[in-house]
């Protein structure tokens, strides 16, 4: 079984910060992307920013130059540091991992239980 863990949402003014974190647990033999979706009420759930083993991130369009991705590999932990909060990142985030639970299967996606992050002043 794995298991994927958020912390650290919560409610932040207008232009504050927050860092997301995210620990996968389990049989894992590798988590590969890592990152993070989040769901606005009435809305998609959407791409907010994901990060290969390798190094290489993604980000949406909307994020960019405000949130940062990063992990770490040996604790199958991914972080999201957003700063310059706005109203529209409201949402709820979630972890998302592939993860093979050896190498010879493919992977499978997790998704965490979901953080709420509320910007208002």
């Amino acid at each position: 079984q794995v298991q994927l863990v958020e912390s650290g949402g919560g409610l932040v003014q207008p232009g504050g910060s927050l860092r997301l974190s995210c620990a996968a647990s389990g049989s894992i033999f590798s988590a590969n992307p890592m990152g993070w979706y989040r769901q606005a009420p009435g809305k998609h759930r959407e791409l907010v920013a994901t990060m290969t083993s390798g190094g290489r991130r993604n980000y949406a369009d909307s994020v960019k130059g405000r949130f940062n991705i990063s992990r770490d590999n040996a604790k199958n932990t991914v972080y999201l540091q957003m700063n310059s909060l706005k109203p529209e990142d409201t949402a709820v985030y979630y972890c998302y991992a592939a993860v093979k639970k050896n190498r010879y299967t493919r992977e499978y996606d997790y998704w965490g239980q979901g953080t709420q992050v509320t910007v208002s002043s």
